[in-house]
């Protein structure tokens, strides 16, 4: 079975990812294919990322992560900043269309995406605290941005669940459709790209990456912090709880 499935019409890149039984979920391996995808979309006029399976996608997959190493932890942090840099340099708009779940690195490649339409029954939200990890690839910086710092430290912090009308309320994507009608009207805003300017899309792509930017080193401080706590006690307790689908256990504070 391919990580990623890619088909396309004359006009529009669209990257399918395809891990079903683990919700999507991306190991270096699947960001690898979609960033090699994303590097090869400069012929598209847009790029739809979507999901496979009823799911959108739920991030990075933990199922290493009761047993880390930090080399392992490095390969799966560095493609994941991978896949949302490819996302930001990408000459294309590029449009999610959320198919279901959208769960921590999940809603971050929302964040990272340019547009996002998502279907009626699609949820989104954070993860990290809750399985031993934090989001410092967008949610703790770049998503403040988007709907406000309030609104993106209760997702970052709280891990809540949100419906796609609360979504599109905070502001987080920017349509919500009946779930038969979502790639139609994804495949309307792609017709609709498809009638401007590719050469002033980029330019207009480019300046709006401004804050993006100012956050990249965040990125990568974030990324390092994780690094260093790869098999810390709240790591491996939050990773067994998640694969053991039970409520985690932490310790408390020192």
């Amino acid at each position: 079975m391919p990580d990623v499935i890619i088909e396309s019409t004359p006009a529009t890149l669209w990257i399918r990812l395809n891990r079903p039984e683990r919700r999507n979920a991306f190991d270096p391996e699947m960001s690898a294919a979609i960033a090699d995808a994303l590097d090869d979309a400069s012929g598209y006029r847009s790029v739809v990322i979507t999901g496979s399976g009823g799911s959108f996608c739920a991030g990075g997959s933990l199922a290493k992560l009761s047993e880390p190493t930090p080399k392992e932890m490095r390969r799966l942090y560095r493609g994941s900043l991978r896949l949302f840099d490819a996302i930001r340099t990408c000459p294309r708009p590029v449009i999610a269309a959320v198919n279901g779940a959208a769960a921590g690195g999940g809603n971050e490649l929302i964040v990272a995406c340019d547009l996002a339409v998502a279907a009626r029954s699609a949820t989104f939200g954070q993860t990290g605290p809750r399985v031993g990890s934090a989001p410092v690839t967008g949610a703790t910086n770049v998503m403040g941005v988007q709907i406000g710092e309030k609104r993106a430290k209760e997702l970052s912090m709280l891990c809540r669940r949100y419906s796609a009308q609360q979504a599109l309320d905070m502001g987080l994507i920017n349509e919500v459709v009946d779930d038969d009608k979502l790639e139609a009207t994804v495949q309307e805003w792609c017709d609709e790209i498809s009638a401007l300017s590719p050469r002033y899309l980029e330019i207009t792509k480019t300046s709006s990456n401004l804050w993006w930017n100012a956050a990249r080193d965040s990125f990568s401080s974030g990324l390092g912090m994780l690094t260093q706590a790869v098999g810390s006690p709240d790591m491996i307790e939050g990773a067994t709880a998640f694969l053991e689908k039970r409520k985690a256990v932490f310790p408390d504070p020192e």
